[in-house]
């Protein structure tokens, strides 16, 4: 079978492979009034407000091409961006796609990325309006601003949660740490036996939290429709621990988080097992899961509690109460950005 011969870059130009990556893109949203095309995107969004985040993922970094298909690549750069206007309570509407390519780089292996990006775009209902293309001698770089809308008084801030009010998160947590240790070990044997081929279905749930993760675009819908209003969102990109740590320093509070209301997948659980890790380790400091934490009041929890995808697992209190982990012991471990100290405790 001969081998298929690959299409260099600079074969095409970067106009031409602008057009090629982009051509003929479905447009999803009313509010996108000139997408690409021009030297600049021009949305429509009347007496909403525009919400933008943007986020850099880089290779050997945030991405080792050894295990990561391109096509679940530009699913996820997606992913990632879009959590960030999901944990302000608005809905993500466009986005604009910058990347840096080095000379090894296909325009094949680019068409699979755009792929991804595609899909993304279509399942989020989201629109490519834009984005820039350029050359890298350290790998491939792909940049990603996305875009969304709120009405003002619908938007929701790191900071404005309150004493006693409930904090919940949705999905479930540690997983992609876990799929990111097994893709790393994986690595690690194929080195040493490039012949071996391993049985992985077992785990196919983390493996899929970790290369082609989802957040919870329904969420803002959901909780408008049972008529909760959060007090205080954020995104889980790197581990829970870090995260209730921005809402308790945002809103000038402390809190206090149940190890056995975590939410965790019973792969994660397994595999922990394998690996001499513990899942509530995994769930507080690994990260990637983007999944929104948030907190309501506490008036709000029967009707929070009736829905099995949202999980309260613990509550605010005051700031010289410290912010703590209920092991499930009873002890109270003091949390820290990126983990917890064993070594502490508090009343």
């Amino acid at each position: 079978m001969s081998k298929q011969k690959l299409t260099s870059i600079s074969s095409l130009g970067e106009f031409g492979l602008i057009d090629r990556l982009t051509n003929a893109w479905p447009v999803y949203q009313k509010s996108t009034f000139k997408a690409m095309g021009d030297d600049a995107a021009v949305i429509d969004f009347g007496k909403e407000q525009t919400v933008v985040s943007t986020d850099i993922l880089t290779e050997g970094v945030h991405f080792d091409l050894a295990y990561t298909p391109l096509k679940h690549l530009g699913y996820k750069a997606v992913v990632v961006n879009l959590s960030d206007i999901v944990a302000m309570n608005a809905q993500p509407t466009q986005i604009l796609v910058s990347i840096a390519v080095s000379a090894r780089t296909s325009v094949e292996a680019l068409d699979e990325l755009y792929l991804g990006i595609k899909e993304a775009c279509k399942t989020y209902q989201v629109d490519l309006v834009g984005g820039d293309t350029t050359s890298s001698k350290s790998g491939l770089f792909i940049s990603i601003t996305a875009i969304g809308k709120a009405l003002p008084n619908d938007l929701v801030y790191r900071k404005g949660a309150k004493i006693n009010d409930l904090i919940c998160v949705t999905g479930n947590l540690g997983a992609a740490y876990m799929g990111l240790q097994l893709l790393i070990r994986e690595k690690e044997v194929f080195a040493v036996n490039p012949n071996s081929q391993p049985d992985l279905s077992q785990w196919d749930y983390i493996i899929e939290r970790q290369l082609k993760p989802e957040t919870p675009i329904n969420l803002r819908k959901k909780l408008s429709d049972m008529g909760v209003k959060p007090s205080s969102m954020i995104d889980i990109s790197d581990g829970l621990s870090s995260e209730i740590l921005h809402i308790c320093q945002q809103s000038n509070l402390g809190c206090r988080i149940y190890e056995e209301k975590i939410p965790i997948h019973e792969q994660t659980i397994k595999f922990g097992y394998e690996i001499k890790v513990d899942a509530s380790i995994a769930a507080m400091n690994g990260g990637e899961d983007y999944e929104i934490l948030f907190t309501v009041p506490m008036t709000d929890f029967e009707t929070i509690k009736r829905y099995p995808e949202i999980q309260i697992i613990g509550h605010m209190v005051e700031a010289d109460k410290q912010c703590a982990l209920v092991a499930r012991d009873g002890t109270n471990l003091i949390l820290e950005a990126q983990g917890f100290n064993h070594a502490s405790s508090v009343s």
